[in-house]
């Protein structure tokens, strides 16, 4: 298998909202920027190095758009998308790609050579580009609890946990996380610990969305991750397996999402859910309006250049 990705790169134009569409005179054609990953590269990763390669800017990434599937010489090639919200930069030609036009959403769908790209637009298009987003993250492995002889709420990090931590550590930043929560539990702190110091920031932590507060008073925190989620700026929440599955459950009522092992909700250690929101609505508060599931941090292991 090929693994490849790319996102559809949005920025605030004169005419409103504006995509980057790219002609690559290898082929002649006109595309959404993609490539394939590079080995112990994730998919976000790639896509946020593909995209300064070809247009010149960096991003922060939003929503997974669609993961689209079609043959290349006799191999299966995957290409996840995602939305992309532009910084800086600036595009100059380069190997790839010899010219890059921002249009609205309707003219790019137009000026684009496959039905595949124009299907990911469309997918963009459904929802309004400026999105609120929170990762909510799952900690990472701790070991086994009865091994553990001390305090539950102090049991560490396994190294293995250490590893998904660090991987965690990487991955967060390009959907641009600015400050962080957790459970005060030392396993999700120190799951999110080498973020806040990369960020120079505090953990703060949240009681509430500990498993045995949570479930004393869900509601009172589902609605503390609400106003997490309303605060302004991207934040990351690390919590534990009892609590993400019945919070994102009931925030994405309605919405599809994946299914794990046992039918419900998945949330595997380390893993995380990426929740975008609509600006406050008439009851003053978020609303979700998509939920991507990433089960691990840690690089892909299809990764090629081939």
């Amino acid at each position: 298998m090929i693994s490849a990705a790319g996102a559809v790169l949005w920025r605030d134009g004169g005419r409103g909202t504006e995509v980057a569409v790219v002609h690559r005179p290898r082929y002649d054609d006109w595309s959404l920027p993609k490539g394939k990953l590079d080995p112990g590269e994730t998919f976000p990763a790639a896509a946020v190095r593909e995209l300064a390669e070809e247009t010149g800017f960096g991003v922060v990434l939003g929503r997974r758009l669609r993961v689209v599937r079609y043959p290349v010489r006799g191999e299966e090639k995957v290409v996840e998308y995602y939305s992309a919200r532009a910084g800086a930069g600036a595009f100059s030609p380069n190997e790839e790609v010899d010219e890059l036009r921002w249009l609205p959403v309707g003219e790019a769908a137009d000026v684009l050579t496959y039905e595949t790209d124009v299907a990911v637009l469309a997918e963009f298009r459904a929802l309004p580009p400026a999105l609120g987003t929170l990762l909510l993250v799952r900690h990472a492995k701790a070991g086994k609890r009865e091994e553990w002889n001390g305090d539950d709420d102090l049991r560490p990090l396994s190294p293995a946990g250490q590893r998904q931590a660090e991987a965690l550590r990487r991955l967060l930043p390009l959907f641009g996380v600015d400050h962080v929560f957790s459970a005060p539990r030392l396993r999700c702190v120190q799951t999110v610990r080498g973020l806040a110091e990369d960020l120079g920031a505090e953990v703060v932590q949240e009681p509430l969305l500990a498993e045995e507060a949570y479930w004393a008073e869900p509601d009172r925190g589902l609605a503390r991750l609400l106003a997490i989620a309303a605060g302004g700026g991207t934040p990351a929440v690390c919590s534990q397996g009892g609590v993400i599955p019945d919070v994102v459950s009931r925030l994405a009522a309605g919405l599809p999402l994946p299914t794990g092992k046992n039918g419900g909700v998945p949330s595997k250690k380390g893993s995380v859910w990426v929740l975008s929101f609509s600006a406050p609505g008439s009851n003053g508060g978020p609303r979700l309006v998509a939920a991507d599931y990433h089960p691990t941090a840690l690089p892909h292991p299809s990764a090629t250049r081939s």
